[in-house]
C-alpha cells in the first residue's frame, strides 16, 4: 500500500518519464529490491495504481437510481470517472499510458483492470447477468472512454467536449439498454 501511495503522489507531481523507481522506493520507505520484487517496471507499478484507484473509488460512484435506464446509469458513472481522472492529469496520463502499453501476458494486472472496470459499470447499472451484447458494448465503450481521456489529457479536447463525447458514445454503444 505504501508503494502505491508513493507512486500515486509522485505520479501526480511528475510526468511518467520523470518518475524514478528509486524515488518511489525512497518515498515508500522500502528497499529498491522490494519495489522491483512486486513491480518489475514502472508499467507494472502504474497499472497497479490504476487497479487500486478503480477498486477504491468504485463504492463512491453513483448507483442506478429508480426509474433510470442501465444506459443512463453507465453514462453517469463514466462522466464521474472522467472528472475524477482528469482531476490529476499527470497521474491519469501515467496510468492510461501504462495500461495501454502493458501486454496482458507480462502485466497481469492490466487484464484485472479491464475486468474491474467492466464489473464496476455492470454493478452500477444493476446488470447482474450481462448478455454477450452487453459485454461487447461495454468492452468497446471502455476502449472508447480511455481514448477520449487521452485526447483530453493531450489537449485535443476540452472537458465539456470529452463529456459530450462520453455521452454520445454511451448513446450509440448502449442503445439496447434503454429500459
Amino acid at each position: 500500500m505504501r508503494i502505491l501511495d508513493a507512486a500515486t503522489r509522485l505520479g501526480s507531481e511528475h510526468e511518467l518519464a520523470r518518475v524514478q523507481m528509486t524515488e518511489v522506493a525512497k518515498s515508500a520507505g522500502v528497499a529498491i529490491g522490494t519495489l522491483y520484487r512486486y513491480f518489475p517496471s514502472k508499467t507494472h507499478l502504474f497499472v497497479a495504481v490504476l487497479l487500486h484507484r478503480l477498486e477504491l473509488g468504485a463504492d463512491r460512484l453513483p448507483a442506478r437510481k429508480p426509474g433510470m435506464s442501465a444506459r443512463d446509469a453507465i453514462t453517469e458513472v463514466l462522466i464521474e470517472m472522467t472528472r475524477r481522472f482528469v482531476d490529476r492529469p499527470l497521474l491519469a496520463s501515467a496510468m492510461l499510458l501504462s495500461n495501454s502499453t502493458a501486454p496482458a501476458a507480462v502485466v497481469p494486472d492490466s487484464e484485472e483492470v479491464r475486468r474491474t472496470f467492466h464489473r464496476i459499470l455492470f454493478d452500477k447499472a444493476g446488470l447482474d447477468d450481462p448478455t454477450e451484447q452487453d459485454r461487447n458494448a461495454v468492452r468497446l465503450l471502455s476502449m472508447m472512454w480511455s481514448g477520449l481521456l487521452v485526447a483530453y489529457l493531450n489537449g485535443a479536447a476540452t472537458l465539456e467536449e470529452t463529456e459530450a463525447d462520453v455521452r454520445s458514445s454511451c448513446e450509440l454503444l448502449l442503445v439496447h439498454l434503454t429500459e
